[in-house]
């Protein structure tokens, strides 16, 4: 993928996953290459990410709400 991004957003959002990726890899010594984990290892990995996202959506809507009802 040798095309030139031109969209900040998007080379903004590279950069994050870079940065993600070097703290990953500092932190479990391995990359996403790794080959220790099987199918279903993978999918709970996957699983838990998206259940710690829906709880981090609950808190923001909480906090929303929080704001509303004060003003």
């Amino acid at each position: 993928m040798n095309q030139e991004v031109k969209d900040q957003v998007v080379l903004s959002v590279m950069a994050k996953y870079a940065k993600r990726s070097e703290a990953g890899i500092e932190k479990y010594g391995t990359t996403l290459m790794r080959d220790d984990l099987n199918l279903t290892d993978w999918l709970n990995h996957l699983q838990e990410e998206l259940m710690d996202a829906t709880l981090y959506i609950e808190k923001l809507k909480s906090e929303i709400k929080s704001n509303k009802d004060k003003g």
